[in-house]
């Protein structure tokens, strides 16, 4: 045994020399730098912060995708390259030899993760959602509602929970900043805050893209006019708070008990957002449709039926209590 570690090492030490001074055995390793990797498939190797160069080819022979980990750490020393080898998790190319395995884990195009938050939660249920996503670590405090900018977000493994929500709190501002100045003149509201507040409203009352104008429109009369905005959600947020769900029907006691967020029972806005909008909430309530309408109720198609005058408004809510009774049968 002892006999063959020392046939090892001199073995390993011919090789170094002659790669060095470019003999036939150095033309071997070359060509075994550039023969296709033993791995069939794409394979996901993560490749921890902080470790050696030694380490690092261990873990991607461990993997799979490396003939030899020690040539390959030859190579890279050969090379000038251990000081470029990249932490972060990789997918690397079925068959990728030597050469274009090192490219990877030194260009550093890591693995990235896509996180997507929907529109209209609140900052609670965002963090239950990050709290739950496996590829982020660490823990975070509750955002300010109506603080997080709801879309996809492609993060890396090992991304702080904490350097999300920031990220994300920096791309509202962002957005609000943007849209702000291409808004309407003479909206019933005076400040960014105040458009977050109304566009969390209008984001609660419709899953429909098209109708967010519309939606917004009628607040927007509304609020010129001096009348309540009446806005269900806004009922739930001040029973449940960032729970973000009742679970059940609204009751007419809870429409008649006052809250700070019952519209119902207070007039204007409610003192914070009742979730957190897209940016396309935003943009409505900056610029809001073309519409006289006050009114509107579902229509059993998913949408709303707008209308502008009460009386009109309440045939709408016939025809809709009649396919709720229908519905129900």
């Amino acid at each position: 045994m002892a006999r063959l570690k020392q046939l090892i090492l001199k073995f390993r030490g011919l090789i170094i020399v002659a790669a060095v001074s470019g003999s036939l055995a150095g033309a071997v390793i070359l060509g075994l730098v550039y023969l296709p990797g033993p791995h069939g498939d794409t394979t996901r190797v993560l490749l921890q912060s902080g470790v050696s160069a030694r380490t690092i080819a261990g873990n991607l022979a461990e993997a799979g995708v490396l003939r030899s980990g020690f040539l390959f750490r030859l190579y890279v020393r050969l090379s000038g390259e251990s000081v470029n080898l990249k932490a972060g998790e990789y997918d690397i190319p079925a068959a990728a030899n030597m050469l274009a395995v090192l490219r990877v884990v030194t260009k550093g195009d890591i693995v990235l993760h896509p996180i997507t938050i929907a529109e209209g939660l609140t900052s609670m249920q965002i963090v239950k959602l990050l709290q739950d996503e496996t590829v982020l670590t660490g823990d975070v405090k509750l955002p300010k509602e109506g603080s997080l900018l709801p879309e996809t977000y492609k993060v890396e493994r090992g991304m702080t929970r904490a350097a999300l929500i920031a990220k994300m709190q920096v791309a509202q501002k962002t957005a609000l900043d943007e849209l702000w100045p291409q808004r309407r003149k003479k909206l019933p509201f005076k400040t960014k805050r105040e458009a977050l507040i109304l566009a969390s409203i209008v984001e609660r009352e419709t899953g429909v893209a098209s109708e967010r104008p519309l939606v917004a429109a009628v607040f927007v009369n509304r609020l010129r006019k001096g009348m309540r905005l009446q806005s269900d959600p806004t009922i739930i947020y001040g029973l449940v708070g960032g729970q973000g769900k009742l679970g059940r029907p609204i009751r007419r006691s809870e429409i008649r008990r006052k809250t700070p967020y019952n519209t119902y029972r207070i007039n204007g806005l409610p003192p914070t957002p009742i979730a957190n909008p897209g940016r396309a909430s935003i943009a409505a309530v900056l610029n809001p449709a073309d519409s006289k309408a006050l009114y509107f109720v579902a229509d059993g198609s998913g949408g709303h039926a707008f209308a502008e005058t009460l009386d009109a408004h309440n045939k709408n809510v016939r025809r809709w209590r009649q396919i709720e009774k229908q519905n129900r049968r």
